[in-house]
């Protein structure tokens, strides 16, 4: 479509209404630019137009950049162009916000002279997050409004500010009283404008002065909080930049940085996991398939997954039956909740009317006869593959005919718990991720009978609680847990030939991991994967290459952090030490299998941690576990602290393409032998999965 049908012309009165119309988000495109740019002019040569309004058209402002075309050469006009031509036109210009005002939309706005917002929307500018910095004058024009201290925070954090808190803050002028009455309002503002002599433009403003050290501590946090990633420092030079430069030469430094950063790797990893995120929604199986109602959860288990699935319920508006079968465990597990509140409230995290309305919507209780109030069940007790079947086959009795069963199982056979119930159809998989409230990953598992209503229900509800909602097979380990395995399985492989387990943790933290993975299992417990080892060691082929390292810390009581020692020694406050003794036992079963240590540097370890991922994410889509390439790349960002700013594993592949990965998956089939599975790369390199 082609820039006239994109932005048009109408009037009110005296002022023009520059109706921007690009569904679904309104994306700042070319064509959108050209569009405005064109308006702009048509107002400015119209003696009769006084003033002028900007509004998008549907559910939003401009809600952003078109994303698709910054590893581009961005065309002509950009928005900076549109911006200087707002400014530079006689005529007052006022932004009319709703739905979202965000990155290019927000720089538009703020271009503008005045800002009505409908109660609802949300401004902000999030380039950091996408590995760039503001380009169109969002670092030089917040600054005149919030102060440099505040404008660091709002920019490095992509902080989305509600309507009422932008008010409050002088980001926006006015609120309307609703979004059907905002052009009215808008155009009521442009008009008092005109009236009294037009333009109030935010660049004529002098920048506040700020105390030297209230920034040098919001630089700080914001570095602290943002990595210290390159985008993050690069902001917050262009924000400090306005206390000492001209406008125009801040504006020609800040589109500087902007353009280096966003044909950048980090830059292009980020905008990967964005439209990644994108494509994870778009399921064929289940476009056009209704959700079912999900507003009544029963959760089955008071323990610590319980307790986190209950309160992500209940944080989303739904009322939740907790039930357990056990007095002293359901009355921990309530407890565990209203301490939650408690501290969350304390810290101003929430406040005190809307934790009392959560928790009335919590109804604990021990009579399972209460499921059959429940819309979804959602099942989280031991992972013990009998003890699920024979949950199952009660609730499949009690639930109410049409309620989905869910079992939050992370490893075992969904149609071997679905086949306990008389209802198959209605049983999917929830894997939640711990904490349950926090963790933004849910894999949404498709069992062999799995009805498309009830899938589409589990894909639903996890955007309903503010989660990340993967569609997954049925596969032991699913998605996540199968490649994390893979990982740690190769992991494994490096101390046994010659690595320490500090030396591969500090490897894999250099390269951006949140933790490595020995700390990791210390902090999970030991026990969890031994016993998922004990209960496969039959289906082992007992030629395959096997690490019994983890194995004998276990027998030696040595579970992780719970107690006091794993991989690392722990002392009462939580430090964590190197132990000899471990080096003791690895060196132990080295000798059993002699084998001779050498020396593994860091280099070495990211390879093969992150080829173990690659080839594990080649085997996954072959056999259609994973739905889209990219699905894999959102698990180990949201589910396994794998670094965001990489992109993601199948990302790395892409980056390295597939001669280079065929040749790297013969060599980690090579010293991974014997009993390694080579992946084909080709698969990781097409856009469906």
């Amino acid at each position: 479509m082609d820039a006239q049908h994109k932005v048009r012309l109408e009037r009110e009165g005296s002022v023009g209404v520059i109706v921007i119309d690009n569904p679904p988000i309104n994306a700042g495109s070319a064509a959108v630019r050209a569009g405005l740019l064109s308006a702009i002019q048509a107002v400015q040569a119209d003696a009769s137009l006084q003033a002028a309004i900007l509004i998008g058209a549907g559910k939003t402002f401009i809600a952003g950049s078109d994303l698709r075309e910054f590893g581009l050469r961005l065309v002509e006009p950009q928005l900076p162009d549109v911006i200087a031509a707002i400014e530079a036109c006689p005529k007052p210009f006022v932004a009319a916000l709703h739905g979202a005002a965000l990155g290019g939309g927000f720089e538009l706005a703020l271009g503008c002279d005045a800002r009505v917002a409908a109660p609802g929307t949300v401004v902000g500018l999030p380039e950091v997050t996408l590995g760039i910095i503001p380009g169109a004058g969002g670092t030089q024009r917040l600054p005149r409004i919030v102060g440099v201290p505040r404008a660091i925070a709002m920019v490095c954090s992509g902080e989305r500010v509600p309507a009422a808190q932008a008010l409050q803050a002088g980001l926006v002028d006015d609120l309307a009283a609703s979004e059907a009455s905002l052009r009215t309002a808008a155009v009521a503002r442009a008009e008092a404008l005109a009236a009294r002599g037009g333009k109030r433009r935010l660049r004529d403003l002098p920048v506040p002065e700020s105390d030297a050290a209230a920034i040098e501590a919001a630089a700080e946090a914001a570095l602290r909080a943002g990595k210290r990633r390159p985008q993050v420092a690069a902001a917050i030079a262009a924000v400090r930049s306005t206390a000492t430069l001209p406008i125009d030469e801040g504006l020609r430094q800040e589109r500087e940085v902007f353009q280096r950063l966003r044909l950048g790797r980090e830059a292009r990893a980020l905008r990967h996991q964005f439209f990644a995120e994108r494509d994870s929604a778009r399921v064929p199986v289940l476009q056009g398939v209704a959700p079912r109602s999900a507003d009544t959860v029963a959760v089955l288990g008071a323990g610590t997954m319980g307790t986190g699935i209950a309160l992500a319920a209940l944080a989303a508006g739904c009322t939740v039956l907790l039930i357990e079968q056990d007095a002293a465990a359901l009355e921990r597990g309530t407890q565990r909740i209203h301490h939650h509140y408690a501290d969350r409230t304390r810290a101003g995290k929430l406040d005190a009317a809307q934790a009392h309305a959560q928790q009335q919507r919590l109804h604990p209780g021990l009579d399972w006869s209460a499921l059959a109030e429940a819309d979804l069940v959602i099942e989280a007790v031991f992972e013990d593959l009998e003890v699920k079947q024979q949950v199952f086959a009660r609730i499949g009795a009690i639930a109410r005919p049409g309620a989905v069963l869910a079992s939050n199982t992370s490893y075992l056979d969904l149609d071997a718990i679905a086949n306990a119930t008389q209802r198959p159809q209605d049983v999917i998989g929830l894997h939640f991720f711990s904490p349950a409230n926090v963790m933004r990953l849910l894999e949404v598992v498709r069992g062999a009978a799995s009805a498309p209503d009830a899938l589409a229900t589990g894909m639903a509800f996890g955007r309903r609680l503010g989660k990340l909602p993967l569609l997954t097979g049925n596969a032991f380990g699913f998605v996540g847990n199968r490649l994390y395995a893979a990982y740690r399985r190769q992991c494994e492989f490096l101390i046994e030939e010659g690595a320490w387990p500090g030396q591969v943790d500090a490897a894999l933290q250099q390269f951006g991991f949140a933790m490595g993975p020995f700390a990791v299992a210390d902090l999970s417990g030991l026990d969890i994967a031994w016993r998922m080892r004990q209960a496969h060691a039959a289906k082992r082929d007992p030629a395959a290459r096997y690490v019994d390292i983890p194995d004998r810390l276990c027998e030696a009581g040595r579970l992780g952090r719970k107690t006091g020692a794993g991989y690392y020694r722990y002392s009462e406050s939580g430090e964590r030490t190197v132990d000899p003794a471990v080096h003791a036992v690895i060196a132990q079963a080295r000798a059993v299998k002699g084998i001779a240590p050498r020396k593994v540097d860091d280099a070495e370890i990211q390879r093969r941690a992150l080829l173990a991922l690659a080839n594990e994410a080649a085997l996954l889509l072959a056999e259609g576990v994973a739905a889209h390439p990219t699905d894999v790349d959102l698990a180990l960002v949201n589910g396994y602290g794998f670094p965001r700013w990489e992109g993601g594993v199948v990302f790395w592949a892409r980056e390295r393409g597939e001669q280079a990965l065929r040749e790297d998956f013969a060599w980690l089939a090579d010293v991974s032998e014997p009993g390694s599975r080579r992946g084909d790369p080709s698969v990781l390199l097409s856009s469906a999965g």
